[in-house]
């Protein structure tokens, strides 16, 4: 068994040294530690630009009237309604980090004072949080509260023990009970925000438990709940269709969780190929009018710049990593910034850590999906469909001669589930193409075989819409399978005998949103699959979570499956393979799925070979035992990391082979993998 196994220094210095866990956090050590605020304080009083400005800005803030109210219940509804103590805490956590600042850099005690009266006046009196906005409202104004009182405690301001107490007694019976089960059924901006607190909640209670639970959570959330649940490869984000207000507002959350961390000698922003200047990247270059490819239409809302930018710029400039457009949009926003200029100074001399190197770039080899038109395909005597006519009469028509359908852009619903013939080829015209079964039909899947022994078929670039309705909306999470009161399947293919079908092609088509498998194909020869995009299918219908998946292929063989994202199913996998044989699965992304990246069962000559799986819920490949087990698996070359089991995990697979996998960051550590000859069922 050969196998690369590259380990990132947090873990094993953070999450698996007893040594460590004993030892207090550094302090002061939220967003700087000593040499940092000692730097930041040189700068500004040599009149070093940005520096200087950016006090000055800080300074008239901290000299504006400012009177604190606290609340005991702080209550704040969706949209701010209701809105009860909300902004009161809110600007009361602003000015307490504004006031530590302006005192730590004057050494002028009327600002430790009033930051002091904001600490003392909300410790005593606030007992919870209430309605929608709770845990986001207590996970915005945590880590404020806390920077401040860490400067306070740690740079002589004079704060007295029983009110550090007080302080510290607020935190943990009011804050962390709130945030410390985290919401990842949220959109990720949430967790974002309540990793970040709880971060900071960490430090200034010196609990390293409390810090590894955040870290861990950070790296392995489920949901939308981690920074790659959250951030993709390419760098589109999990709310990049939501609006980029709220994209900007988690990738900040995330980033500013980083740094706590980077402070405490944890290295989060070169995880993942420095997958959080990935996102920031690709956000700031569409804000700032790169048209960027998106697995989503891309929301054109709140493009106005935030001010989220100063401190990755500099850290990945200090890292050596060139993000041109963080740097412009950075750049853009820094003469009226204030506080976010200060605390992006850090000393990167003498490194905490060793830094990682970059691991190898991932990307499919094309866009997968219904993205584009089918450009290449002979068209011309096809049956061509537009919405409004019927789909079943136009494959009808052309199984007469083995010919082409045309599914032109537009929605086409379907009255009944659409009965496929063989012979025939299925066109659309990309990602406007769109089927979409009738809810008021009472059916279940989109497309079926017509005949048991149907054959010769291909389907190309059309979308097959599996939710209640063609509309997603603005918010991406709003309409997750998971949550839907429905029952939808996408394309179910069957016989009852192996290699009843033969000869089945899916290419560039894009199937989404089904509770019910994305595609499932049980009985066939010759399944060739490319370039498709199966996401968001696997909900937990009956029978059940972990049965349906984006992908499920059983009793097939002859079977290559390249270049497709198989990914975020949430109850599911992101491929199955039960009692198949002869498969390839190649230069796939793997990613987010709820349970296994890739499960294989029963199963014999199967290759998984250069993909990126990643992010998922339990381990990233399975190969599980049930009765006789699988033989003769091949697992090679693929980017295997940050799953919340193990990288690779095998029962009984006779004459298998696993070689020159990259893992990293699996949670199972320090295993990578457990590759076993026990003839061991799962139980869950």
């Amino acid at each position: 068994m050969k196998y690369t196994i590259r380990l990132l220094l947090l873990y094993i210095t953070v999450l698996f040294s007893s040594s460590l866990h004993a030892q207090k956090m550094m302090h002061p050590g939220i967003n700087q530690n000593a040499a940092d605020l000692a730097e930041m304080k040189r700068k500004v009083m040599a009149g070093e630009a940005p520096w200087k400005g950016a006090f000055d800005r800080l300074k008239a803030i901290a000299d504006t009237p400012f009177v604190v109210k606290p609340f005991a219940h702080v209550l704040r509804g969706p949209y701010g309604r209701p809105n009860i103590g909300g902004n009161e805490l809110s600007r009361s956590a602003e000015m307490a980090y504004s006031y530590a600042l302006v005192w730590y850099i004057t050494s002028d005690r009327k600002y430790a004072r009033k930051a002091m009266d904001i600490l003392n006046a909300w410790s005593p009196v606030l007992w919870d949080f209430d309605y929608n906005d709770a845990k986001l409202l207590a996970a915005w104004t945590g880590h404020l509260l806390c920077n401040a009182a860490e400067l306070l405690r740690y740079t002589g301001a004079g704060w007295e023990q029983k009110d550090i107490d007080g302080f510290e007694n607020m935190l943990m019976t009011v804050y962390y009970p709130l945030l410390r089960y985290y919401f990842p059924e949220a959109n990720g901006n949430w967790d974002g925000a309540i990793i970040h607190s709880i971060m900071a909640i960490a430090v200034f209670t010196d609990n390293r438990a409390m810090f590894d639970n955040a870290v861990d959570h950070f790296l392995h959330g489920p949901v939308n709940g981690s920074i790659f649940k959250y951030i993709y490869p390419n760098g589109q984000c999990q709310e990049s269709p939501r609006d980029q207000g709220h994209v900007q507002l988690g990738l900040g959350e995330f980033a500013g969780a980083a740094q706590v961390a980077y402070t405490q000698g944890v290295d989060l922003f070169s995880i993942g190929n420095n997958r959080i200047g990935a996102g920031f990247e690709y956000t700031a270059g569409f804000l700032l009018g790169k048209e960027q490819q998106c697995y989503c239409i891309i929301s054109e809302r709140e493009k106005n710049l935030r001010d989220d930018y100063e401190y990755v710029y500099r850290h990945y400039k200090a890292m050596g990593v060139e993000l041109p457009f963080v740097k412009r949009a950075a750049d853009s926003v820094r003469t009226k910034a204030a506080r976010s200029i200060l605390t992006s100074v850090r000393l990167f001399k003498s490194k905490i850590i060793e830094k990682p190197k970059l691991l190898r770039q991932y990307s499919l080899q094309s866009v997968a999906g219904a993205g584009i038109a089918y450009r290449n395909a002979d068209t011309g005597d096809a049956v061509v469909v537009s919405p409004g006519q019927s789909v079943q009469g136009a494959l009808d028509k052309a199984a007469v001669s083995g010919g082409k359908v045309l599914i032109k852009a537009g929605i086409h619903i379907l009255p009944a589930t659409l009965l496929i013939p063989s012979g025939v080829s299925i066109y659309g015209e990309g990602a406007a193409s769109v089927l979409f079964l009738d809810p008021a039909s009472g059916m279940r899947d989109a497309m079926v075989n017509k005949e048991e022994g149907m054959h010769d078929i291909a389907i190309r670039n059309i979308v097959v819409e599996g939710a209640n309705a063609t509309n997603p909306g603005t918010d991406p999470n709003s309409n997750r399978s998971f949550k839907g009161r429905y029952n939808r399947g996408g394309i179910v293919f069957r016989s009852s005998t192996d290699g009843g079908m033969h000869n089945i092609t899916l290419e560039n088509i894009t199937v989404r949103n089904c509770t019910f498998n994305g595609v499932l194909i049980s009985g066939a020869d010759s399944v060739h699959i490319s370039g498709c995009d199966l996401n968001e299918n696997g909900g937990n219908v009956i029978p059940g979570a972990a049965l349906q998946h984006n992908l499920l292929l059983t009793h097939c063989k002859k079977i290559t499956v390249s270049n497709s994202r198989l990914v975020t199913s949430p109850y599911g996998s992101g491929v199955a393979l039960e009692h198949c044989k002869q498969a390839s699965l190649d230069h796939c992304e793997v990613a987010r799925n709820g349970y296994y990246g890739v499960l294989v069962s029963e199963s014999e000559d199967i290759r998984i070979h250069n993909n990126l799986i990643e992010g998922n819920d339990r381990s990233g490949i399975l190969v599980s035992f049930l009765y006789k087990g699988s033989k003769k698996v091949l697992v090679d070359h693929n980017l295997i990391h940050y799953n919340g089991g193990f990288g690779l995990e095998s029962y009984a697979a006779h004459d298998s082979r696993y070689e020159d996998n990259m893992y990293e960051g699996n949670r199972n550590m320090p295993l990578q993998e457990k590759i076993s000859q026990e003839k061991s069922v799962l139980m869950h």
